[in-house]
């Protein structure tokens, strides 16, 4: 029974990939097919950033958590201390975890558990990674009262391939996003703000467009990354409300009190910051990674073999390669593509 509802879950996703549907639509559209089999009181899916597992997009189930947990949420998924993040289940080999499976000392300590969940009389998460060919795109959070079986979570382990596949192919959607200029925002250690361009509140009104509240939770994230990376910096590459896509990078500052204020920074992003995200999303191979940015650069055929160390044989015979799995049939249109 469990494989049949499986096999046909994954058909239904598999048709939503090829119907030409952006992230949004395609997780809105998966979640109510999930909660069929695997019901929930609150769910939440995201799109991952295949090179940083950072999230991309976020979409919920019919139910909402509060406003006043988001924040919260954010906070633990990037402070480095909480278990079962969405980065952590995109590195594992079988990308699933149950709150219950931790020791119980562990999981009161989970923050998610003890501060939201428990709150709002929730007792049980499951969270779950999608990968399709070694690369996590997509991953879920499900909550309820009831415990989740195994033969759930080996359902949502089923449908992982596909449902990642359908988001890489969604990944490729760029809608025409309106001119913005870059907006900067200083957060003091509190997370309050102390200062902000004017620009900012175009940027609040678009990304609020997509969900209440969705600016600050954004701005919240980031500044708790910068805060726990070594580096003090932390980017991250999310879906606006037309498929266009949005950096935002925070870095730390030590102000004039010795205080760690974070800056963040709001802009669209360049073709080439998207690079990496398309190359993932057309499976290309590393090797014809490497020759799709040769390309780019403008290098002849003579070149790319010398400066990568193949033949020009082979160069060619990678972007025959390269033109078939981008659907186009020269290296103008390879350009285009890539960096349009």
């Amino acid at each position: 029974m469990w494989e049949g509802r499986a096999q046909s879950v994954r058909r239904e996703l598999a048709a939503l990939a090829t119907a030409g549907r952006g992230i949004a639509e395609l997780h809105t559209a998966a979640i109510e097919l999930v909660d069929r089999i695997v019901p929930t009181e609150l769910t939440c899916w995201a799109s991952l950033d295949p090179d940083t597992a950072v999230i991309s997009s976020m979409t919920s189930g019919r139910a909402r958590i509060p406003g006043e947990y988001e924040p919260l949420l954010a906070t633990y998924e990037y402070d480095g201390a909480e278990p079962h993040t969405f980065a952590q289940l995109a590195g594992r080999s079988v990308p699933v975890a149950r709150l219950s499976d931790l020791p119980r000392r562990e999981r009161e300590r989970s923050g998610r558990w003890a501060r939201v969940w428990r709150p709002l009389g929730l007792e049980s998460e499951l969270r779950v990674g999608f990968p399709a060919d070694g690369v996590c795109w997509a991953a879920a959070g499900l909550v309820r009262r009831g415990e989740f079986s195994d033969r759930e979570v080996e359902f949502l382990t089923s449908i992982g391939p596909t449902l990642a596949a359908a988001t890489r192919v969604a990944a490729l959607a760029r809608g025409a996003a309106p001119a913005a200029e870059p907006a900067i925002v200083v957060l003091g250690p509190d997370g309050r703000w102390r200062g902000a361009t004017e620009e900012v509140g175009a940027w609040e009104s678009e990304l609020d467009s997509i969900a209440d509240g969705r600016f600050a939770v954004l701005l919240r994230a980031v500044a708790v990354g910068a805060q726990s990376a070594a580096s003090g910096t932390f980017r991250a590459r999310v879906r606006d409300a037309r498929d266009g896509w949005i950096v935002l990078q925070a870095s730390r500052l030590v102000s004039d009190d010795d205080a760690r204020d974070i800056v963040v920074t709001i802009r669209r992003a360049s073709g080439g910051e998207l690079l990496d995200v398309l190359l993932a999303a057309y499976r290309l191979t590393a090797r014809e990674r490497d020759i799709c940015r040769e390309v780019l650069s403008g290098l002849s055929t003579s070149d790319i073999a010398a400066r990568l160390g193949i033949s020009a044989n082979t160069v060619q015979d990678h972007l025959k390669s390269v033109f078939g799995k981008v659907g186009v049939r020269s290296r103008g249109e390879l350009t285009a593509r890539l960096s349009g």
